[in-house]
């Protein structure tokens, strides 16, 4: 067993076959001595602490954080102990743990500073949260953990577990394996729906052992069934599976959960949020800005129900995802399955159980399912982040402009030298956790698709982000929820707009002279340039635009008409634009 610093090398000397010709001509390191407080580096268990030295003899010692009681090791010990002796190391976390034997050396140049007298814990020990969403935002995220955690990996796990012995059972696909009583899978479903804390660190315990998470799984449902009247199934659980079979079927369980139970009911709440202040300002006229630019007056109430109709399209998408599923053996194959019990139609038995379960089945694959569904449904969750990106930087902008007037609680601080500002922090945090699940969304989709040959690894690590993709996006619905319910409309600033950019009427008189034109009005050539001569680059107030209406020779009618005609009234159907929301 080695131990020592945290680099790229590991701290024992390499060894070689004595004809290797990539053997070194390096001499042995030497084993290096170490004083409390140093942190070594345990070759299974990870990062620990020297807290205090043992005696005489030169062996350490390691506590690792999460282990329920002290095993006894029977590694090879090396001496690596100083004057003084040995030292006794603290696993990196909370505390209690097992206490291991193991040789040790300092991870980091030591420091004089680092003394036995030394105070305080170090963070890592305090159980600090590494990332924001176990952190600060864990509040606004915490939904997800019922899904998306490595515990309820775990707990999905069982229940493809338990699901499978059932289905085994009740199908007969096992000649001499007994029906399961209702009692009994009573029994075992509850072995999945009571998986809480305990039994999290109980599995935790049975994978240090077994250095493989689906098989601790598999053994710890083994250990609930022994000593009861399922004691004679046990080899029945995990039957012709590779552990891929449970993964892939826990994965669209837990993804399948995530999104319709958590993510897409606060995302669509957050649409119909948009959608309702859509119709709330209907008739709230505002100028328009293209290219930053005075244009054609909208209404808000249209522009929000632009935005409020994108993210419902993005949603109706998530909505008719499919979640897949395969249970076909170490290659697809269904070779173990033929090799057991030639006599079962498997295709069969493996299409009810997926199906059973609520997912689709997919027939044609190789070890994993190919994970193209969630290829898909990333880059649609992704593409409503985006629409939403865009809501949040709108929304900033008619804020800048004063449009939107933000009501916040007077114990609130807007900064922390400025005391009148109030800022659109809702927004801006929302921005950026959507940048931040939107690439990890990204990756994931273009990652998933790809597995070389038969099998690979790279899903299994990636997979393991599904959550925090899904946390971001989380945490920003909630951000621009708790935003917009902050917003008051302030149709003074756009008015005052509106008035100051009588220019934009412009598009209505060449339109209306040409329209004069064709209809035999005559005059009216060239009505785009000369409206261009009169606009372009220069402000033109009510009498001026009238006074140049009322020389053009327009038909009565069509003169009055724009001559009444104000930037306010320039909106044409974007009112009754906002109704077809629905």
């Amino acid at each position: 067993m080695q131990t020592g610093p945290m680099s790229s090398r590991g701290t024992g000397s390499r060894r070689f076959i004595p004809n290797s010709p990539f053997a070194s001509n390096e001499p042995a390191e030497v084993a290096e001595t170490y004083e409390v407080g140093d942190q070594v580096c345990h070759d299974r268990h990870g990062l620990g602490r020297v807290i205090e030295k043992t005696g005489s003899t030169e062996v350490g010692r390691l506590l690792i954080d999460g282990a329920p009681h002290p095993a006894a090791v029977d590694e090879a010990h090396q001496a690596v102990g100083g004057a003084g002796g040995p030292a006794r190391a603290r696993g990196a976390s909370r505390g209690s743990g097992t206490i291991e034997d193991v040789t040790s050396t300092p991870t980091a140049p030591k420091s004089t500073a680092q003394t036995s007298t030394r105070s305080g814990t170090p963070l890592a020990d305090a159980g600090i949260a590494l990332g924001p969403l176990d952190g600060r935002y864990r509040a606004a995220v915490a939904p997800l953990v019922e899904h998306l955690s490595e515990a309820a990996l775990n707990r999905e796990r069982l229940r493809v577990e338990v699901e499978w012995l059932v289905h085994l059972t009740s199908r007969g696909a096992v000649p001499g394996a007994r029906a399961l009583t209702d009692d009994e899978v009573t029994r075992l479903r509850s072995v999945v729906e009571d998986f809480g804390p305990a039994d999290v660190e109980e599995l935790a315990a049975i994978e240090r052992e077994t250095v493989h998470d689906v098989k601790a799984v598999e053994y710890f449902l083994k250990r609930r069934m022994t000593g009861t009247s399922l004691a004679d199934l046990v080899e029945l659980v995990h039957f012709c599976c590779t552990s891929e079979d449970v993964n892939n079927l826990s994965y669209a369980l837990m993804v399948r959960g995530a999104v319709r139970q958590v993510w897409l009911p606060a995302a669509t709440a957050l649409a119909h949020q948009v959608a309702d202040l859509a119709r709330e300002l209907r008739d709230v006229p505002m100028l328009a800005r293209t290219h930053g630019q005075a244009a054609t007056p909208t209404t808000l109430g249209k522009e929000l129900a632009v935005l409020a109709a994108r993210l419902r399209r993005q949603l109706r998408h998530v909505d008719r995802a499919e979640f897949l599923g395969k249970l076909n053996g170490a290659t697809g194959t269904y070779g173990a399955h033929l090799a057991a019990v030639p006599g079962t139609d498997w295709l069969e038995v493996s299409r009810t159980f997926v199906e059973h379960l609520g997912l689709t089945w997919n027939p044609l694959t190789t070890q994993i399912e190919p994970h193209d569904w969630q290829a898909e449904l990333y880059a649609d969750v992704a593409r409503f982040n985006r629409v939403l990106h865009n809501l949040c930087t709108d929304v900033w902008t008619y804020i800048s402009l004063g449009y939107f007037a933000q009501v916040r609680g007077q114990g609130t601080v807007g900064s922390s030298t400025m005391p009148h500002k109030v800022n659109p922090i809702r927004f801006e945090n929302a921005e950026a956790n959507l940048e931040v699940s939107s690439g990890l969304l990204d990756v994931l989709a273009s990652t998933l698709v790809t597995s070389r040959l038969q099998r690979d690894l790279t899903d299994s690590s990636m997979q393991r982000n599904v959550g925090t993709a899904f946390g971001h996006s989380l945490l920003a619905i909630d951000n621009v929820r708790r935003g917009l319910a902050g917003l008051d409309a302030v149709p003074e600033a756009m008015a005052r707009d509106l008035d100051q950019n009588w220019e934009v009427l412009g598009e209505a008189v060449q339109s209306a002279m040409r329209a004069a034109g064709i209809a035999g009005t005559p005059g009216m050539q060239e009505p785009y340039e000369r409206l261009k001569e009169l606009t372009r680059g220069r402000r033109v107030d009510g009498p001026a635009l009238r006074a140049f209406v009322a020389g053009l020779g327009l038909p009565a009618d069509v003169e009055r008409r724009l001559t009444e005609l104000t930037p306010a009234g320039y909106t044409g159907l974007a009112s009754e634009l906002v109704d077809r929301l629905g």
